[in-house]
């Protein structure tokens, strides 16, 4: 590019620049004089509205002010209304005041005038009083001088008595006194005599209805189960599969039920051997379900023998829950339900003791009814008295402390307890039903057919009973009571006193245990009785 043409461009773009230069400040001339033209045109509307603004604040100010007076005002008129009324109230109330006042001084007034009344009243009758005080005490006077005649008079009288009957006072009155005790003493006693004799006559002839009433209603069995203890074999071939090889079958039998097994040369027959009744009866139970299955091996035995110990469990239940609602109470504890039911296989004498209890229950229950007394209670101590049986096997001591201890542990009455302790006479007996629960208990264990002993044993124990006691040194007397539960021993109080008679109840009861079978206990009454008697001829 040559020279000329480079300034020829540089001509034509420096002209371009001024034009655009000269446009821009064209431009920014006009836009400078449109900012001042609308500044001034926004100042004056500005001012239009201000003064606008103002006027309206200035109306508003003066409608504000003229309502404050307009509420001022009012508040005024309110303010002197409530000034008026709370002073009219005022008034009205010290008014009523006022007169209140002028009732209470008018009735205080009036207190005084009856108080002055009454003053004047008590003086009048000290007055009278005084005056009565001073009568009473002449009259006084009058009544000693007259008893001191009176006395002398008397002693005047004693002594012309004394010398006419020979005696003196104090004689006298010894003599008359003795004579009329001992009239009244005879007649006290011909009367208390007839009186005893009337109650006892009635008292039998009442208990003797009674109990055959209460008999009569109790229709018992004649004769009461026994637990069974043999088991019937199909064959004899069954013994050889009971023992089992090297004995392993009864072995298990024996160590599952605690019963021992007895088998012999007795045909057909496996003999059970235990002093539990359960236990023995859960083992025949067993073994009459391992004979029927024919299975017979350690395993299903003891599989067996605890199925058969759940049932019985249950069927113990059920027959203490039976007997409880054929007797008619309830509210027994679970536990004492149990032992109840285990009674069903516990037997003395034959007589077994879950009928017993029920027979008992249902006498006692009958005789209280009779006489007015509390049925429910002789019923539940009569169904509770053998409770002892059932855990007898398994503790020590006898069936009565150990009724009254579980009677005491679960929970029962003090009568109930009193009665379950009382019925072979071991204690007193706190309550009628007590004695009730002993007498239901003697019917039913000596009734005919109650127990498995004959009349001959049983009149046979008595008189070896009675022979038992007689010899001793010193025994006068002895008598088999209360079928055979009580010995009396009258002894010769010239060859045995107060001290021996102790020791002497106590060598009767050793013998006894050692010689005697019987059933219970037998309760031995040593009696020293010194007699006086003289002939008047």
């Amino acid at each position: 590019m040559n020279l000329s043409a480079f300034g020829s461009l540089f001509l034509a773009a420096d002209g371009l620049t001024i034009t655009f230069i000269v446009l821009f400040s064209v431009a920014v001339i006009v836009a400078v004089g449109l900012f001042f033209l609308g500044g001034i045109l926004k100042e004056k509307s500005i001012d239009n509205k201000l003064g606008t603004v103002q006027t309206r604040t200035k109306k508003m100010i003066d409608e504000v002010s003229l309502e404050c007076k307009t509420i001022k005002k009012e508040a005024i008129l309110a303010a002197k209304e409530q000034e008026l009324q709370l002073r009219n109230e005022f008034e009205k109330e010290c008014r009523e005041k006022k007169s209140e006042l002028q009732r209470q001084e008018q009735r205080l007034v009036q207190k005084e005038e009856n108080l002055d009344k009454r003053e004047e009243q008590l003086s009048k009758q000290s007055n009278s009083l005084e005056q009565q005080k001073r009568e009473l005490l002449n009259k006084e006077n009058e009544v000693k001088k007259t008893q001191e005649k009176v006395n002398h008079q008397h002693e005047l009288m004693v002594e012309e008595l004394e010398k006419v009957a020979q005696l003196t006072k104090d004689e006298a009155k010894k003599l008359l006194s003795n004579e009329i005790l001992d009239e009244t003493r005879h007649d006290v006693a011909l009367q208390v005599r007839n009186i005893e004799q009337t109650a006892k006559d009635e008292a039998n002839n009442a208990a003797k209805k009674i109990i055959a009433l209460a008999v009569q209603r109790c229709a018992a069995d004649h004769a009461s189960e026994i637990t069974v203890s043999v088991v019937p074999l199909p064959s004899d071939d069954m013994k050889a599969r009971l023992i089992g090889r090297e004995g392993r079958n009864i072995r298990a039998i024996e160590n599952a039920t605690g019963i021992e097994l007895i088998i012999d040369d007795t045909p057909e027959v496996v003999i059970l051997s235990g002093f539990d009744p359960v236990r023995r009866e859960i083992a025949r139970l067993s073994l009459e379900k391992l004979i029927t299955d024919g299975r017979i091996h350690p395993a299903r035995i003891e599989e067996t023998v605890e199925k058969v110990r759940k049932e019985m469990d249950r069927e113990i239940k059920q027959a203490g829950e039976a007997a409880m609602f054929d007797v008619g109470i309830f509210g027994i504890h679970p536990e004492l339900i149990k032992l109840l039911g285990r009674l069903k296989y516990r037997t003395s004498y034959g007589q077994n003791v879950y009928k017993h209890s029920i027979e008992v229950a249902q006498l006692a229950g009958l005789m209280a009814q009779e006489l007015g007394l509390d049925v429910n209670l002789a019923k539940r101590a009569g169904l509770l008295h053998d409770i002892g049986k059932a855990v007898d096997h398994e503790q020590e001591g006898t069936h009565i402390q150990l009724g009254a201890d579980l009677a005491k542990k679960y929970r029962e009455s003090n009568n109930v307890i009193n009665a379950i302790a009382a019925h072979h006479g071991d204690v007193e007996p706190k309550t009628v039903e007590a004695v009730l629960v002993a007498a239901a208990d003697a019917i039913s264990g000596a009734r005919p057919g109650a127990r498995r002993e004959t009349g001959t044993n049983y009149v046979k124990r008595l008189e070896k009973l009675e022979a038992i006691a007689s010899d001793f040194n010193g025994v006068d007397k002895c008598y088999a009571i209360q079928a055979g539960r009580e010995v009396r021993v009258i002894v010769k109080p010239d060859q045995i006193d107060d001290a021996q008679t102790l020791f002497l109840a106590k060598d009767i009861a050793k013998k006894i245990e050692s010689e005697l079978e019987y059933p219970g206990q037998i309760k031995v009454n040593v009696i020293r009785e010194f007699r006086a008697s003289e002939f008047a001829k």
